[in-house]
């Protein structure tokens, strides 16, 4: 049977339609979207405007042309299944879980993911799990990426949930990173660059003053590799999608491994003499993944206001990709 309804829209700003949030605009549609699908849509890069990705927060204007691809909003959701997967807990008591998240794993069901995630491994666990913000992310306060391991924290219960995303939106929970980045970084700074949607490739973020959102990342090197890479201990002021991977690609020192943010990597390269060319391709071989760790984590326990601290030792192909760089 096919389905009756559009999955696709071309759509024309009208003159009485002036500075509506873009957000808002696709609701008042009649598209029947509901807020947050109307943001996921415009995140996930299938809202055009003129062409271009825009934030939720864009104000229309009129002769304004938005292009929507509906399908990913109104295709019907699965609720997430129960799965005996091992996950390595770190911590856990009564409102709250530490994982430790392995390299490959999804943190929660999406679109061509709806299996072998993180959260169907929590639901697979006994005890419960805060229903969170919904859409099929049961006690999901924060995420990684997929190809990132480390800390995540997990909520049990509504209360905790929502005292912990209050924690995390004022700033107080600390998220460190491991990351090996491209060439010599010789100390370390600050990154202030806004982050949003790359208006070139929607699956990709970017700089951008126009489409970003504040986002600051701290950086501090901790081990140098001759010219060719360095251990960088990396610190999150904000939370942006791939915020750690823009940024050190912003600044020339790409994430070793990375397979979507490595520009630049051929002019630090270019710079070795050939027995350094032929050890960075060896190198950048070797992880098969961006090599980044979330590797501590330090925030208030929601019941008790204890301070809770948790660091995570390198995983194996981390530790290996080190002990390569190391060789002299």
């Amino acid at each position: 049977m096919s389905d009756p309804s559009p999955r696709r829209l071309s759509l024309d700003v009208s003159r009485d339609q002036s500075r509506i949030r873009l957000d808002r605009y696709l609701i008042c549609q009649g598209v029947r979207l509901s807020r947050n699908q109307a943001q996921r849509l415009i995140d996930s890069g299938s809202v055009l405007v003129d062409g271009r990705a825009r934030p939720p927060g864009y104000l229309v204007k009129p002769g304004d042309r938005v292009e929507v691809e509906l399908g990913p909003a109104l295709a019907e959701r699965r609720p997430p299944e129960a799965e005996d997967i091992p996950l390595e807990i770190v911590h856990e008591d009564g409102d709250l879980l530490v994982v430790d998240k392995p390299a490959g794993m999804v943190v929660h069901p999406a679109p061509g993911n709806y299996r072998g995630t993180l959260v169907n491994a929590l639901l697979g666990r006994p005890g419960s799990l805060s229903p969170g913000t919904g859409g099929g992310r049961p006690g999901i306060l924060h995420r990684l990426d997929k190809d990132t391991s480390g800390l995540l924290i997990v909520a049990k219960n509504q209360e905790a949930h929502h005292r912990l995303a209050v924690q995390l939106t004022a700033r107080g929970i600390t998220r460190n990173y491991l990351a090996v980045a491209w060439g010599r970084l010789e100390s370390g700074g600050a990154i202030s660059a806004p982050v949003g949607r790359s208006a070139f490739d929607r699956k990709k973020m970017g700089v951008s003053a126009l489409r970003g959102r504040q986002a600051v990342t701290h950086y501090r090197a901790l081990e140098n590799f001759g010219r060719l890479a360095t251990l960088v201990e990396v610190g999150l002021e904000t939370g942006r999608t791939h915020q750690i991977r823009v940024h050190l690609e912003h600044i020339g020192h790409p994430v070793v491994g990375d397979p979507t943010y490595h520009q630049g990597v051929g002019d630090i390269w270019r710079g070795l003499d050939p027995a350094g060319r032929r050890r960075a391709k060896g190198v950048s071989e070797l992880i098969g993944r961006q090599a980044l760790h979330a590797f501590r984590l330090r925030f208030i326990h929601p019941s008790t206001n204890l301070v809770l601290e948790f660091e995570s030792p390198v995983p194996p192909d981390f530790q290996r990709l080190l002990d390569r760089l190391r060789e002299k």
